[in-house]
């Protein structure tokens, strides 16, 4: 009987140590696989913070930006920090750049042209046909949060259209200058405005019909 109970005893022991070494085990196991996720975890973490960062900029390089502006107002500092913050520029700074250098433009939606180079921006405006034709206008600056559905019922001299057509030549598509001045005219009836106090349609019509003489340039 007690050779059994030693037996029992002993048995018991043994159980309890394996049992002990497959817990120690899978300690070890759960450890191994923490140790590893952390690994992966760090590497994927770092791969992100340098692929986010921003490439180095070359001093040397020329960047160009179209940007819509209003002439002679600092626009809004978010609306220029996503595309001028990567390059290193001050958004605050440019705005101010851009106002300064449209005040020609006062009030008027223009396109500005920002040259970018070494974290220095050199501002200039690109005119539209209809930004010219609304400035040939000479109206009084507007409050255009103030003033909505602003209507350009003026008046501008053929003289004018012709000056804007020469401006506007190199991106006209018509072969004489002639050509030129009748798309002036037209963007002139789409602002609303006339031409020596006539539609500018009847103008054109005037032009093809000899009435109006343009000059070759």
């Amino acid at each position: 009987m007690k050779t059994g109970a030693m037996d029992r005893k002993r048995g018991a022991k043994i159980m309890s140590f394996k049992q002990q070494t497959r817990i120690v085990q899978l300690i070890a196991i759960l450890f191994f696989i923490f140790i590893i996720y952390i690994f992966i975890l760090g590497h994927v973490c770092v791969y992100g913070y340098l692929s986010s960062m921003p490439p180095k900029l070359d001093p040397n390089e020329i960047k160009i930006i179209y940007l819509r502006a209003t002439g002679g107002e600092v626009g809004a500092s978010s609306a220029l920090a996503p595309k001028i913050g990567p390059l290193g520029l001050s958004p605050k700074k440019v705005g101010e750049d851009i106002a300064k250098a449209t005040q020609d433009w006062k009030g008027l939606r223009v396109t500005v042209q920002l040259t970018i180079q070494n974290r220095q921006a050199a501002v200039s405006v690109v005119p539209s046909a209809s930004s010219l034709v609304i400035k040939a206008l000479k109206e009084a600056p507007r409050d255009r949060k103030k003033e909505k559905n602003i209507k350009h019922n003026g008046n501008i001299s053929i003289d004018d259209v012709i000056e804007i057509a020469r401006i506007m030549r190199p991106k006209s598509m018509a072969r004489e200058l002639s050509g030129t001045v009748k798309e002036i005219l037209g963007t002139a009836f789409s602002v609303g405005c006339t031409v020596d106090g006539q539609n500018p349609k009847d103008v054109g019509d005037a032009i093809d019909a000899g009435e109006i003489e343009i000059p070759e340039a």
